[in-house]
């Protein structure tokens, strides 16, 4: 009988890597060395022989990548995902701090709901804070040290194919075309994935794509920090579309290197804190005197802007007609409203996925459509969290799933008992950090304890 969805999830939180390697495979060749790639390059350098990355960026090369656009704006390392990094990299944290990365337990983390202070969670996980640039190079230096993990910069224009095994990628290198082969290709191409032109050239199916337009516009500001040891390193201030904000939401993390990294997001044609005058003005005049202090400190460079039009997700575990030899990781699979940080976290649960597929010793000449139905789990949930709450907007028109109208009922009451009760907002910070499925809020005892606590509140 197959594992509950809850079971699956917990499960794949708690892999760890195997305590000796053991190649299940020989050469392995991951495109694309974004977070989601790193990560998968980090799992297969347990299973196979050998790891190639290929990426058009040079990947030794430190600091901000051409290939990740939106690197200059505020990440959030959810608690879950820190502690995947944890398992696949031990000494993460300390290594991270020493480079310059801010500790935030639960403590230093604050978080408003339209201008209410939620409770503090006192036995919640830590995270980090930190920027794209040095939590992605972190992660790419370990990687990279691994003795079976090499890196070439090129650009992957195709599958080679023998008959129903993919056995590697078509790539140029400075003009000259070549072939990397491999026993498994990672797809990890980010949200402008090719992959599904490349299965219909080679006369495969397309994965269905599935949009959700949430013309999402965010901005990112740095300002100087003259606290060496700040109280609050993390603080976030969501607007609910009851309130009928122009502003979607502000956050500010202390990041390395003395600084304050502030954004705030709005939809549609609102563009708040384009200019250095409207983002302080708004950070002043429209969140909590936190934020209003951090506006009063030097501003380090210019605001930088960044566009989310939709969240996008292809379903390979649907497909009937797959290709052995291949596997899809990351954004190129589901990426996200990026407001509710949940992309590095899908990202270490996808590098999970790949860990326990490859540790079942997999059939090299089937699809792997086990490792599609342990990812789909993960998909799933992201998924359904991240587009319920765009639905909540109203400029989101649709596709409603069957029941929304009373599920978002219950998940209002829910988001709203977070801002009193402690019970209440220690399930749901498991469930938005991935380490908890969704149906946990939805037991009779869960629904009552919120609804008691609203009254309470009220």
């Amino acid at each position: 009988m197959p594992l509950s969805p809850a079971r699956v999830l917990a499960a794949l939180n708690a892999v760890r890597p195997p305590d000796r390697t053991s190649p299940v495979i020989g050469r392995a060749v991951v495109v694309g060395g974004s977070v989601a790639g790193m990560l998968a390059a980090r799992v297969l350098s347990d299973y196979a022989e050998s790891v190639l990355v290929v990426d058009r960026d040079d990947l030794q090369v430190t600091g901000e990548r051409p290939g990740v656009p939106q690197g200059t704006q505020l990440h959030a390392l959810l608690p879950g995902g820190f502690l995947q990094l944890e398992h696949l990299f031990p000494g993460f944290r300390e290594q991270a701090v020493a480079q310059g990365a801010i500790e935030a337990p639960p403590a230093a983390r604050r978080s408003y709901l339209d201008g209410r202070r939620k409770v503090v969670v006192p036995d919640d996980a830590d995270s980090l804070a930190g920027t794209r640039p040095l939590l992605e190079g972190l992660i790419r230096q370990r990687v990279l040290r691994l003795p079976n993990v090499k890196t070439v910069t090129a650009r992957a224009t195709g599958l080679v194919c023998d008959g129903a095994v993919v056995t590697g990628i078509r790539c140029d290198v400075g003009g000259m075309a070549g072939v990397e082969s491999s026993d498994l290709v990672v797809d990890a191409m980010g949200r402008s994935s090719r992959l599904s032109d490349w299965l219909e050239q080679a006369g495969w199916e397309r994965p269905a794509l599935r949009r959700m337009t949430v013309n999402l516009n965010y901005a990112t500001a740095l300002f100087r920090r003259p606290e060496t040891d700040p109280e609050a390193t993390v603080v976030m201030a969501l607007h609910t579309p009851e309130t009928r904000s122009d502003v979607a939401g502000a956050a500010f993390f202390a990041v390395e290197d003395g600084r304050w990294m502030a954004m705030m997001a709005g939809y549609e044609d609102n563009r708040p804190g384009r200019t250095a005058d409207d983002f302080r003005r708004r950070l002043r005049e429209q969140f909590p005197p936190e934020f209003g202090e951090i506006a009063g400190h030097e501003m380090l460079g210019e605001v930088r802007t960044y566009r989310h039009a939709d969240s996008r997700r292809r379903d390979f575990h649907a497909l009937r007609r797959f290709p052995a030899g291949l596997v899809s990781v990351g954004d190129a699979v589901a990426s996200f409203n990026p407001v509710y940080g949940q992309g590095i976290t899908a990202a270490a649960l996808h590098a999970a996925c790949l860990s326990t597929y490859l540790r079942e010793g997999p059939d090299p000449s089937l699809p792997a459509r086990r490792f599609f139905d342990l990812q789909k789990v993960v998909v799933d949930v992201a998924w359904s969290m991240s587009t319920s709450a765009d639905l909540a907007q109203p400029h989101v028109d649709g596709p409603y799933p069957r029941g929304y109208r009373l599920s978002s009922w219950f998940s209002r009451r829910i988001v709203e008992a977070t801002v009193t009760d402690v019970s209440t907002a220690r399930r749901f910070n498991d469930v938005v950090s991935l380490r908890v499925h969704p149906r946990s809020l939805a037991t009779p005892a869960v629904v009552l304890g919120a609804l008691r606590a609203n009254l309470r509140a009220r």
